[in-house]
């Protein structure tokens, strides 16, 4: 009897592991897929964070496309509507959640004039909350913006 209890003993112990790794798979795949929290900006258009800049996107990809390179116009204004142009952009981002950046390196290609900017090599490899920053480095300063895309 004395063997059937040690069994048992693990049993229940192993029963009680199998729980937890289960209950941390279920937290972790809703942490993975959750839409980022209310108080996040979704908009695509946006004032940088010390509010040097306006600074929107538009995509002729709408939906934005999850698995396909496309290519985004930023447009940057001084926040009473001003074309900010010849300035140096950079553009990074990630997945907050995930801890993981983009899986491309897009790139201003061209300034289109008026504040356009043309930027090449946007590209999302899953759903979730993505976080895209944009650096701008021109006559007002140097500030950074950030869009919060759910896709």
């Amino acid at each position: 009897m004395t063997t059937q209890k040690r069994s048992g003993g693990k049993g229940l112990v192993l029963a009680v592991i199998g729980l937890l790794v289960a209950a941390l798979a279920v937290y972790a795949g809703y942490r993975l897929f959750a839409p980022p929290p209310a108080t996040v900006d979704m908009t695509y258009n946006t004032v940088s964070s010390d509010g040097l800049y306006q600074v929107m996107f538009e995509t002729d990809t709408l939906p934005i496309p999850l698995n396909e390179t496309h290519s985004w116009v930023l447009i940057v204004t001084t926040p009473e509507g001003e074309p900010v142009n010849d300035a140096e952009i950079g553009i990074d981002g990630g997945m907050p959640a995930h801890g993981h950046g983009l899986p491309t390196e897009p790139k201003v290609t061209e300034g289109l004039g008026e504040g356009r900017y043309q930027v090449e090599g946007m590209r999302f490899n899953m759903g979730g909350h993505w976080e895209i920053r944009v650096g701008i480095n021109a006559a007002q300063g140097t500030d950074e913006a950030t869009f919060n895309l759910d896709l």
